[in-house]
């Protein structure tokens, strides 16, 4: 009996210690191991993606990730709810998600996603047309006058995150020239802007023509303060 005991004592034993090396090993191999290994092939071959793909002005100072939008609003008045958007800067696709909090002071992460509201609900409609009227009112200027016909979809509708940081070459077009008044820039040099910050097609034929709205502006921001 007690030699029975002893023997199941050292075989709990035995499978306990056996146990207790296979966790130390795969801790050591998926834990430490793996990790660094998968890290040190991103910075190597991918340094920007691994990094979080940040973006940087001219003087080297981190301004964002050109994998989340950004809003570019004035300073919230008082009796506003809603910030009025500033109208210096190339404005984004309109979200509830690109907002701020306590942990990070640009994005409201929390509120990412989109309306799931149907084409002909009410809500959607009414926002869609204040939307398009405010970016024709926005975007007018003394010598050149927006039309509702030349407003793209994605100036008046989020994206399903919310938190695109990308417009369409329409939409950053139909912007010049109030970027341009606005910072007393010419026409011409705000448009080559956009054009040398539109990207193509990903192989030449998945998804659409688009622009980082966070490039262009850092880039805008950039050319501003060479005068």
């Amino acid at each position: 009996m007690i030699a029975a005991m002893n023997n199941s004592v050292g075989n709990t034993g035995r499978v306990l210690w056996a146990g207790l090396r296979a966790l130390l090993v795969l801790t050591v191999v998926c834990g430490v191991l793996y990790p660094l290994a998968v890290t040190g092939v991103a910075q190597v071959a991918f340094p920007g993606r691994a990094n979080g793909s940040e973006i940087e002005d001219a003087s080297g100072k981190v301004v964002g990730s050109e994998l989340i939008g950004q809003r570019y609003d004035l300073p919230l008045k008082d009796g506003e709810e809603t910030p009025a958007p500033d109208l210096r800067w190339f404005q984004p696709r309109p979200s509830n998600g690109l907002g701020t909090n306590s942990v990070n002071t640009r994005y409201s992460i929390v509120l990412s996603g989109a309306t799931n509201r149907s084409g002909d609900n009410a809500d959607l409609i009414r926002w869609v047309t204040d939307a398009k009227a405010a970016v024709v009112e926005d975007n007018s200027t003394d010598g050149h006058r927006v039309k509702p016909s030349d407003v793209p979809a994605d100036a008046v509708t989020s994206s399903g995150s919310g938190l695109d940081p990308h417009i369409s070459p329409e939409y950053a077009r139909l912007q010049v020239h109030r970027v341009a008044e606005r910072n007393k820039l010419d026409v011409a040099t705000v448009e080559r802007l956009v054009a040398e910050h539109t990207d193509d097609r990903i192989l030449g034929f998945i998804g659409e023509p688009r622009v980082n709205v966070l490039a262009l502006n850092t880039a805008l921001r950039d050319l501003v303060a060479k005068g």
